[in-house]
């Protein structure tokens, strides 16, 4: 009998706490079976209190670990990692290290969680700085984006890695030979900062399936299946592209309420609009990927449903089921043995 997986969750984290990350995981469990092992780690009494309320007390596949602190929302990495040693979001890490959980789940602080996995699991060897990736819908699939906010000052170097580690994540989820881009402000090989330029010389050299240069539209129109760029650039990027999808809401509600034949068109129109809704929907994409650390790490929108958890905690199997970090590893030693060997 293959041993079921072992997801620690952070089940204090983010802006709702239990009330999400309880129905998440049991979401969870009815669609995987007896696959995966989840150990919920925060405030016992809190925990146990959200799965009486479901009618889950004692479930067989679920584990409680106390924590008696939590990080805040709005709390500074450094103030996190100094003092909140026995938090939810530190003890659910601290599991992977002592061998007890596979990977860490957490709609928390997104740079305190960065920071104490960082400490607390080390980098992989060729990995200066990890990276934050999430996947992105396109025309005719799905992009993988990193780095996203968690380094604002990349060398061309670090970029060269986050390729590498965005390009492993990309065959994970069944490309083969990955085209990975640039981020630039244009496709010309004149254009760009001498950090862009930099990467582009790395990635030309490496053995990666670089197509060079990709603007801002091209995420989305299928040019590309893993966009590079500097954290600083991608979370803009990211936070920018939210917005027009907010807008475009907005706007089409607005439109369809305008006035009686508006509202009628707008119930005829009502089975595209969903399936649209649906192709586009923020919670089918949640769970990013701090990728080059020794352990698998991912980061749920602090604002996520339970349908949206359950995503990110789905991610974080399929990461291990594949052995992200090893491949990660295994790819960055073929690379330095390439480096040698100039």
């Amino acid at each position: 009998m293959t041993k079921p997986l072992t997801i620690a969750v952070d089940g204090m984290g983010g802006d709702i706490g239990p009330p999400v990350v309880v129905p998440a995981a049991l979401r969870v469990l009815k669609a995987t079976g007896d696959a995966v092992r989840l150990i919920l780690v925060g405030q016992e009494d809190v925990l146990s209190a959200q799965l009486t309320k479901l009618k889950a007390k004692g479930h067989p596949q679920i584990l409680i670990r106390h924590a008696s602190q939590l990080v805040n929302m709005d709390e500074s990495p450094a103030q996190a990692l100094r003092v909140k040693k026995d938090s939810s979001m530190r003890v659910a890490i601290n599991l992977i290290k002592q061998g007890e959980a596979d990977a860490c789940v957490s709609a928390g602080n997104t740079g305190a969680l960065m920071a104490t996995s960082r400490f607390v699991l080390k980098t992989l060897p060729g990995i200066d700085r990890p990276a934050i990736c999430t996947t992105l819908p396109t025309v005719r699939g799905q992009t993988r984006i990193l780095d996203l906010g968690a380094n604002v000052d990349s060398k061309g170097a670090h970029l060269l890695q986050f390729a590498v580690m965005g390009s492993v994540l990309a065959e994970v989820n069944g490309i083969q030979r990955p085209r990975v881009g640039l981020l630039n402000i244009g496709e010309e090989d004149i254009k760009g900062n001498e950090q862009v330029k930099d990467a582009a010389r790395l990635l030309a050299s490496s053995d990666l399936n670089y197509i060079g240069f990709v603007e801002g539209d091209g995420i989305y129109l299928d040019d590309v299946d893993v966009v590079v760029c500097d954290g600083f650039v991608g979370n803009v990027a990211l936070k920018s592209s939210e917005g027009v999808a907010k807008l475009v809401r907005h706007y089409m509600t607005q439109e369809f309420k305008r006035n009686l034949l508006t509202r009628v068109a707008g119930l005829i129109a009502l089975p595209v609009l969903r399936a649209f809704s649906r192709r586009i929907d923020p919670r089918r994409y949640n769970g990013a990927s701090l990728l080059g650390l020794q352990g698998i790490v991912v980061k749920s929108h602090g604002g996520a449903d339970a349908l949206a958890f359950a995503n990110a905690i789905q991610v974080a199997m399929l990461e291990v089921e594949q052995a992200v970090t090893q491949r990660i590893d295994a790819h960055l030693a073929v690379l330095h043995a390439a480096r040698q060997a100039l």
